[in-house]
């Protein structure tokens, strides 16, 4: 028989454990259902208490139904929570683990479970004997009934668990399921409520977690896609990059002078650049200017700047790159070009911060930071008398020595991708490198330094048919690098006509400074096949370790005849030559120069 919330109250006396909890237990005046009202509400209280604590749900819960089992006298009790397609995800019972609790919940009958969610309504069984849906329940105790009670649990209109318990009563007793229900409904209301919040605070838990993981990707794919992108845009994430970057962010802070060291093409200004942002003065001007690119008169004009009428088109007052820089830093690019005459000029300002502009007779007083950059070796300048000694210490305080791109071949790389992506911006491209075109990029010194990579890059991209660049489509490849030529022109020169093959890892003497320029002997292991070094303009002279290698000659000999058969087997066609000795044209090239083989044309 099933007895639903609208059937009328019984009269029979509650269970003696409401009567023992209630506050109104004293109070003897009482009637029966006043007192036991008030033990439902003492109940709905308790209850509201526990879900307002902070606990795991699942723990809440089990509080939950072991405050229900001094409640009612009740001989099991489950709340189950259900998912979006109606299967149970959690149940709870009175002091038993999760999963004795899922298995009890299992063994109740499908379709009493079945009826308490489609029907958003109460079930109430007095006797499960006596009902079908309970044939196979087994729990009837010998003299007494069974009484089952559940409840729906319920968020807005949907079910979302159930609230169920069992009672055995002696058979001539008749429980009151009517009150039971409606307490029972009370709990199951505050349940609802309390899973509902639960669950909106674990879907916004996993929401932002997601929002995080979501952000570290993008951050990650960010940080893979622009490389080692540090200080200003540098790229690179050789040991030799990362030690002058380390020393920046050293210096950087102070307002001590630096020097930057260097080859041509090796990025000095993005380094100038850097050093700026990195300092307290990174809010004010960064004023640069290229000694080298003006006559001496102009050079003047631009760094003192001009008084109106000074000078023939002198029309306005023009502040120079002096006081436009007060405040800030300003670079001097190339200043071991300047003449002897203007040193002195220069010297002035940098040691008091005073000048006059040209035509002026006003003295101004400055404030800046210098950074200067050369690829000279000042060292010998100054031996030389053609560079002023203490205008060298002046500017020399913090000297940094920027390495050439043969120091730091694993930036070769990096910095092609770079560089290829500018291109691909500016042209509305989508070129990518194959990994055959980074071998031929990796097998070049690159004398040019950073310059001449970013150049090789856009003359191969421009020419490029295909959405990828091969390594075919490099001008080495087919004989036509002009920078080899302009490098072999170069090395005939400081060398006096006489080509020499540069030294592998030779530093080049024009750019260091003198402790850094010591010519070190080349490997004569490696010979011409290693990939070429920049050219060493210092005078190679033999030297011991040369003289002790008595196999020297003969290893040079085999290198002649070996390349003396690829050009004859290949036509004299250096390209054809270069693929069979696995070499490329340029590296060819060299070997034909070093060995003064003179090229057969047909």
């Amino acid at each position: 028989m099933v007895t639903r919330m609208t059937a009328v109250p019984t009269r029979t006396n509650p269970p003696s454990a409401i009567l023992e909890k209630s506050p109104a237990n004293a109070d003897t005046t009482k009637t029966s259902a006043e007192t036991r009202h008030a033990a439902a509400l003492y109940g709905v209280y308790e209850i509201s208490k526990l879900l307002t604590s902070p606990a795991r749900l699942e723990t809440t819960l089990s509080s939950v139904m072991a405050l229900l089992a001094s409640f009612l006298d009740m001989r099991h009790g489950t709340i189950a929570l259900l998912n979006d397609a109606g299967d149970p995800e959690t149940a709870v019972g009175a002091n038993w683990s999760e999963a004795a609790a899922m298995e009890y919940f299992e063994r109740l009958p499908e379709r009493a479970i079945g009826q308490i969610v489609v029907t958003k309504m109460p079930l109430v069984v007095l006797d499960v004997a006596a009902d079908p849906r309970f044939v196979s329940w087994q729990t009837a105790v010998p003299g007494r009934r069974t009484c089952f009670i559940g409840v729906p649990i319920m968020d807005r209109d949907k079910v979302i668990g159930t609230l169920t318990i069992d009672q055995d009563y002696p058979e001539e007793t008749t429980p009151p399921a009517d009150e039971s229900v409606r307490f029972l409904s009370m709990v199951a209301n505050l349940l609802g409520q309390t899973v509902r919040l639960q669950r909106l605070i674990r879907s916004d838990r996993e929401r932002l977690l997601a929002d995080r993981r979501r952000l570290e990707k993008v951050l990650e794919q960010k940080t893979s896609k622009e490389g080692t992108k540090t200080v200003a845009g540098i790229l690179g994430e050789s040991d030799s990059v990362r030690a002058v970057l380390h020393k920046i962010r050293i210096v950087a802070p102070s307002n001590s002078w630096v020097l930057l060291r260097g080859e041509s093409g090796t990025g000095k200004e993005l380094f100038a650049q850097a050093i700026h942002t990195l300092s307290s003065r990174k809010n004010k001007p960064f004023i640069k200017l290229n000694c080298a690119a003006l006559p001496e008169s102009v050079l003047e004009s631009e760094l003192f700047g001009h008084e109106k009428g000074a000078f023939t088109g002198a029309v306005a007052l023009r502040k120079g790159r002096f006081e436009l820089a007060d405040g800030g830093t300003l670079f001097l690019d190339e200043i071991g070009e300047i003449s002897a005459a203007f040193q002195a000029k220069l010297l002035r300002v940098l040691q008091e911060g005073e000048f006059e502009r040209v035509g002026g007779s006003r003295t101004l007083k400055v404030n800046f930071r210098l950074i200067s950059a050369t690829n000279r070796n000042l060292e010998e300048a100054v031996s030389r008398g053609e560079f002023r000694a203490d205008l060298y210490y002046r500017i020399s305080i913090i000297p940094i020595l920027l390495p050439p791109l043969r120091d730091r071949p694993g930036d070769i790389a990096i910095l092609a991708r770079e560089f290829l992506a500018r291109f691909n911006d500016e042209n509305g491209c989508s070129l990518d490198l194959s990994e055959g075109s980074m071998n031929v990029l990796q097998a070049c010194a690159f004398p040019g330094n950073i310059r001449e990579l970013e150049n090789c890059i856009r003359h191969t991209a421009t020419l490029a048919e295909g959405p990828h660049i091969s390594a075919n489509d490099f001008a080495c490849r087919h004989d036509s690098c002009l920078s080899s030529m302009v490098w072999r022109g170069d090395t005939a020169k400081h060398h006096g006509g006489a080509v020499q093959t540069p030294m592998p890892g030779a530093g080049s003497n024009f750019n260091t400074p003198a402790s850094d320029s010591q010519v070190q002997p080349a490997n004569h292991d490696d010979g011409w096949m290693r990939s070429p070094r920049a050219p060493d303009h210092a005078d190679v002279k033999p030297t011991e370790s040369d003289d002790s290698h008595g196999g020297h000659g003969g290893h040079d000999d085999r290198e002649r005849s070996r390349l003396l058969d690829a050009m004859e087997k290949a036509g004299w066609v250096q390209a054809k030559a270069a693929r069979l000795l696995g070499l490329t044209p340029r590296q060819i090239g060299y070997a034909l120069i070093k060995h003064g083989i003179p090229i057969k044309k047909f």
